[in-house]
């Protein structure tokens, strides 16, 4: 399904790629650069299109708005596979070809890693989420989505009771959100019961091997075997009794269809649009707290624009803590005093930041101002 749906904020570019020498198709959109330039990540799976690839965009504008960050929204998406042969040939076609496009910052995402980055680098010079080698803030290798969500739930789980030590974690996707989700978790106290991945479902009620599967993702190998526990198939994560579940891999995973089976008291939006509309409406009426993605796993944008402006590792992660702990809070307090979805409630702050960027008339073009000085001489 290709439908792009605008409205006042945009989208404002949308660009349709293909190579026909490699060949490859791609997408690029740009949904609203009012607050900056968009940073937003490279998908590349075989299955991307053009509309997940727009929500995706719309999905960046208010993350970026709602941590209060000088950036737009974009995102980009390549129909390939990540361990196609000639994938580096890909990526640097891809970025010969957005060379121009200077409103937008690519960044990873699903499919691409820090190596493709400077890859990018290499062609255009304009990139986040470089190889700590190149001075970058390496966002899997840190960690960062991963810390932001912990972070996240230590505020979260204040508004429903819950004592993050002790509560019981199920990660549907143990790739480098996921598993690095499990990892500040399970160091503030958490219990990881379940996780999945392609291989299927490893529960354990009383806790599963973390370290294992921690070194077998690092191996590229089985993590639900290393995990221990009892082989479940992989869509049975869902119903897992858990106190946090946190979706952590591709979109549209909870659905009208099957959010009855969740048994979680709160979800963790670790992956992007992880949830439909319908979904999360269905859950809060059944008393389940759902953190918006745009919300939950911020910390991975934040650290990708602490290393566009210079700052440090260590600046880079206080941000994101101090970012998460302030919105997180910002929004459920919100929530709860209108009575509306914690979704409604941060798409009202940050929407409200974009408007208010959008009502301010931009600065003049640098080869405008040249214009008016050279008049203001001339007499």
């Amino acid at each position: 399904m290709n439908e792009i749906r605008y409205d006042n904020l945009g989208p404002t570019k949308i660009l349709q790629l293909y190579d026909p020498r490699i060949p490859f198709h791609a997408f690029v959109v740009i949904d609203n650069t009012a607050r900056g330039p968009a940073l937003g990540g490279v998908r590349i799976t075989p299955e991307v299109n053009l509309s997940e690839v727009a929500r995706l965009a719309r999905t960046m504008t208010y993350k970026s708005a709602a941590a209060g960050l000088h950036l737009g929204g974009g995102k980009s998406g390549i129909i390939a596979a990540a361990d196609n042969p000639d994938i580096e040939s890909i990526v640097r076609s891809f970025a010969r070809m957005i060379a121009r496009l200077d409103d937008y910052i690519p960044a990873p995402d699903m499919g691409s890693n820090e190596t493709m980055m400077a890859w990018i680098k290499d062609e255009i010079g304009r990139v986040a989420g470089l190889p700590e080698e190149l001075g970058g803030l390496p966002l899997d290798k840190l960690g960062a989505t991963g810390f932001g969500l912990a972070a996240c739930a230590e505020i979260a789980c204040r508004h429903i009771d819950l004592p993050l030590a002790g509560a019981r974690v199920a990660i549907q996707g143990f790739g480098n959100v996921g598993s690095a989700a499990a990892r500040f978790l399970v160091e503030r106290g958490a219990i990881l019961v379940a996780l999945s991945d392609r291989q299927g479902t490893a529960f354990a009620a009383g806790g599963l091997n973390l370290n294992a599967a921690l070194e077998a993702h690092r191996r590229n190998e089985n993590m639900v075997a290393a995990a221990g526990g009892e082989l479940l198939p992989q869509e049975a994560i869902f119903g897992i009794d858990c106190d946090i579940l946190v979706p952590a891999a591709t979109a549209d995973v909870i659905r009208a269809d099957n959010q009855a089976q969740v048994r979680a008291r709160m979800i963790l939006e670790g992956a992007n649009i992880p949830a439909t509309i319908e979904a999360e409406q269905l859950l809060a009426a059944r008393g389940v707290l759902v953190v918006p993605d745009f919300i939950a796993n911020a910390g991975g944008l934040i650290m990708a624009a602490a290393e566009y402006y210079g700052k440090t590792e260590d600046e880079a992660f206080e941000e994101i803590r101090d970012n998460l702990h302030h919105n997180t809070a910002e929004i459920l307090d919100l929530s709860r005093k209108k009575q509306v979805l914690p979704r409604r409630a941060a798409e009202e702050i940050a929407l409200r930041r974009v408007l208010d960027a959008m009502r301010t008339p931009p600065p003049p073009h640098p080869a405008r101002l040249i214009e008016q000085a050279r008049d203001r001489l001339l007499g």
